[in-house]
Parts: structure tokens; C-alpha cells; sequence
């Protein structure tokens, strides 16, 4: 199995099209196929289904174009690694951002790249954490934001913030509580929008309240932030959540953030990276670069009721 195999075939899969992927790459047709079909003797496997409509990549095709995308993600930041100077850092660094912290940090993370080390290309990915670990894992991404509930050994890790979490209903909603606050036994009687079982935030929650002795009575899963917003607006429930990914909303007035009295739900926010894998000079410098902007975020009051806990 060589590299360039490795590069034809995510050519391919990339461009749904033989020919397309020959044009980028820069490679006869004939040899290309041929190249893939070495491959695929090699593996045992089919990796492409060819139809009149294109080509697309078969089952055992997509399982290979992960680990395929992840070899040559860590070529590449070998060979970046070799050529930067700790002084001038360059290279592609790959971050991701669980979708409950990306409004917070996203965009002045961006912005400080650019000001700060503009030969460094930042991409930014935003799924949910389970997702984000799997590619952490692989060496897809080289850098991620996690919540920490205890189960993130396999990384290196650094604590950034502590975010409490509030009781959050849309303005004038029939869930929302007579006072400021509201009892924990009082939030958890409600119908509760919140992210699946999966999600960093829920098992969190859900620990919490049998701690207390205490049930959640109805929940509306749903994994994606903008519809979790959509339902609270139509007041199809309230949610437990930090007020990051709301902080629009509640500052135009839709969604009201109440305290949640009786006991203190937060969340540690961690950047991890992995054990195995070493940054390169880029990856290392976005690494300092969230740390200090998370601080700033924090003193500043624009990260809103998160506590920095990175040095």
C-alpha cells in the first residue's frame, strides 16, 4: 500500500468522479483506475461502486477513507513539523468545537489566529463531542474542546473553563418560573429539551439529579443547537444548558436564563489532545492561543458565567 494510493482514492471519493479526481491530481485516468484496483486487490474489498451517475464509495469504502483521511492528515503534519521554526509556526491545524461552545469561542479564536500567526490555516469543525472524540482519536483533527466527565484518559487535557448551566425558557413562556429562580426539583418536573444521552451536557444533568433523589419526567432529545432553539422559541419546553450557545437570544429579549437553586450544575470545558500523536509547532501554538483567548473570554465577561481555570 503506498501514499499516493491513499490520495487517489480520497481524490476520488471527494469528487464522486474518475475523471474529475484524474484532472486535480494531475494523473491519466487509466493509471488512476489502475492504482485503485491495485488497492483494492491488496485490501480484499471493493472501495468504489462506478454507476453512470459517478462514483461513490462502498461500505468498506467509507470505513477505509477515515482511517485513509487520518494517515495522510499525520504525513502532512510530519512533514509540516519538520519544516516550521518555532518562530515562525505554519501549517494546517484542524480544532474542534463541540456545538454548545462554538458561539463563544469560535469566532475569537479565529480572529486571534489571524492577528497572531497568519501562516497558520485554522480549520474548525463543530459536531457534537462523541463525534469530535472519535476524530480526535484517529488523528483527523489535532486538536479538540471537550467536556470532561471523566472519561477522557486517553488524552492530554487542559481544564479551560467551568460553565454553570441555567434554567433557559423562551420570554413570557408557560415553563418559565414566578421568580428569578428556580428549585432544582421545580426545573426537572417541566418538559426539558435537551441533547441526547450522548452529549457531554445530559449525563451531567441526569447525575445530578439522581443524586438529589430526583427524576427528569419528560424530555424532547434533539442533538442540534439551532433546532433546539427553534423549540424552545415555539415554548415546546424549557432546557438546561450554559447560555453560550443562547447568548443572542437572551440578549435581544426571546429566551430568559434563570439560576437553578438547590444545587450547582456546571460543566468542565477541557482542550484535548492526543498522547500519541505530537503537535506540530502550528498545533502547539493554537493550543496557547485558545488557552489565552478562553482567559480573556472569561475576565472579560464575554464568556458568560464560565469561570477560566487554565493558567
Amino acid at each position: 500500500m503506498e501514499l499516493r494510493q491513499l490520495r487517489y482514492f480520497v481524490a476520488i471519493a471527494d469528487h464522486g468522479s474518475l475523471s474529475r479526481a484524474a484532472r486535480v491530481l494531475h494523473v491519466a485516468q487509466p493509471a488512476l483506475t489502475q492504482q485503485i484496483q491495485q488497492l483494492e486487490e491488496e485490501l480484499g474489498a471493493q472501495l468504489l461502486h462506478r454507476s453512470a451517475q459517478g462514483v461513490m464509495a462502498t461500505d468498506a469504502g467509507k470505513t477505509f477513507y477515515e482511517h485513509a483521511q487520518a494517515i495522510l492528515k499525520q504525513v502532512d503534519d510530519a512533514k509540516s513539523a519538520v519544516a516550521q521554526s518555532n518562530d515562525k509556526p505554519t501549517g494546517t491545524v484542524a480544532l474542534g468545537i463541540p456545538q454548545s461552545v462554538s458561539g463563544a469561542l469560535a469566532l475569537p479564536l479565529l480572529t486571534a489566529v489571524r492577528e497572531t500567526y497568519p501562516d497558520i490555516t485554522l480549520q474548525l469543525t463543530e459536531e457534537l463531542s462523541g463525534n469530535l472524540i472519535e476524530q480526535l482519536k484517529s488523528g483527523r483533527i489535532n486538536l479538540a474542546v471537550l467536556f470532561d466527565d471523566g472519561q477522557l484518559s486517553a488524552f492530554a487535557t487542559t481544564p479551560l473553563v467551568e460553565e454553570e448551566m441555567m434554567f433557559i425558557t423562551r420570554a413570557g413562556s408557560q415553563f418559565a418560573p414566578r421568580g428569578k429562580s428556580i428549585a432544582l426539583a421545580d426545573a426537572l418536573r417541566v418538559s426539558l429539551i435537551l441533547p441526547g444521552l450522548q452529549h457531554g451536557v445530559r449525563p451531567r444533568i441526569e447525575n445530578i439529579a439522581r443524586a438529589a433523589g430526583l427524576s427528569i419526567d419528560e424530555v424532547i432529545d434533539i442533538n442540534s443547537v439551532a433546532i433546539l432553539k427553534s423549540a424552545l422559541l415555539a415554548d415546546l419546553g424549557a432546557t438546561i444548558l450554559p447560555v453560550a450557545p443562547f447568548l443572542s437570544e437572551i440578549e435581544h429579549g426571546d429566551l430568559v436564563a434563570h439560576p437553578i437553586r438547590g444545587a450547582r450544575i456546571s460543566r468542565t470545558v477541557s482542550l484535548c489532545c492526543s498522547k500519541n500523536i505530537p503537535l506540530t509547532n502550528g498545533g502547539a501554538a493554537v493550543r496557547r492561543l485558545v488557552i489565552a483567548v478562553t482567559n480573556d473570554l472569561c475576565t472579560g465577561g464575554r464568556w458568560q458565567n464560565a469561570l477560566a481555570l487554565a493558567q
